[in-house]
């Protein structure tokens, strides 16, 4: 179970982010970084920030620290960004929390080297979970003290937005040709051979457990919040056992495009028979 603080005061806005997360401080004198509620992706980005920033650390990949945010609107009545006070006003209530890392610097891969079984190991949770957001133009990576941290897992595991077809995504293959790390050479084997025995049916139970159940009520075709749970389980278990085998890590090689028709149709072929050729004049 995530630990329960009360934000406090809130700080700064983070305006990379899609959804506006802000950096808040809480009674337990943290600081953290808040993702909302009432931000326009709702509240399944919550859900899969818990779940899979979780299995991420019991997977032992360094995640910021997740904690449940209870949050008074009234916090936002001093805030002079109007968008900001609606956020705060349309998030009351309970909230997701990441710790702050001060002083931490989004991942270059030109300045920050990450050897091939770390790279491995990154590449392939982000395929067991479907993270379609760790690319070389939006890492979602911090260095901190010198080490790797993994950040912003809402948008992962697309198949719980429809969950019909959950079975049919979750069984899909991972494209990892646009991935930040790809260039690095991932050891998806050793990372396979690592970490896949360790995605037990109570492992994914116990990550599943951490998510508030007012995040998973009144979802459609499910009559309880345990049943929903049960189905995170059932989607991301057979996927830990042959994922590897479905990563792909080298892009597809397009011949370059040749100039329009319209524009080299009616041009008579080179070299111009009314041209010639230096040799022929001599």
């Amino acid at each position: 179970m995530l630990s329960e603080v009360i934000a406090t005061r809130y700080v700064t806005p983070l305006r990379e982010g899609g959804s506006l997360p802000g950096i808040v401080e809480a009674d337990d004198l943290g600081t953290y970084v808040m993702k909302f509620t009432g931000a326009g992706q709702g509240r399944k980005t919550l859900v899969a920030e818990v779940i899979c920033g979780r299995l991420a650390q019991r997977l032992g990949l360094r995640v910021p620290r997740l904690v449940q945010m209870q949050l008074d609107p009234v916090i936002g009545l001093g805030e002079p960004d109007q968008e900001v006070q609606e956020l705060l006003k349309a998030s009351g209530g309970l909230n997701l929390g990441m710790d702050y890392l001060p002083g931490s610097i989004g991942f270059d891969p030109l300045a920050y080297q990450v050897d091939p079984v770390e790279a491995g190991r990154v590449v392939w949770f982000d395929a067991l979970i479907n993270n379609v957001d760790r690319s070389w133009r939006n890492p979602n990576m911090l260095v901190w003290h010198g080490d790797l941290w993994l950040i912003d897992h809402g948008a992962t595991m697309i198949w719980h937005h429809n969950w019909p077809t959950a079975a049919a995504a979750a069984a899909k293959p991972y494209n990892a040709s646009d991935h930040v790390l790809a260039p690095v050479g991932p050891d998806i084997a050793a990372a396979a051979a690592a970490l896949a025995p360790l995605v037990t049916e109570e492992l994914l139970t116990e990550v599943a457990a951490d998510v508030p159940d007012e995040w998973l009520v009144d979802e459609p075709g499910f009559d309880s919040t345990d049943a929903l749970r049960r189905a995170y389980v059932e989607a991301l278990l057979p996927r830990a056992a042959t994922i590897h085998e479905r990563i792909s890590l080298e892009a597809e090689v397009k011949a370059p495009a040749g100039p329009p028709g319209w524009l080299t149709d009616h041009l008579p072929e080179w070299p111009h028979k009314t041209h010639k050729k230096k040799s022929d004049s001599e």
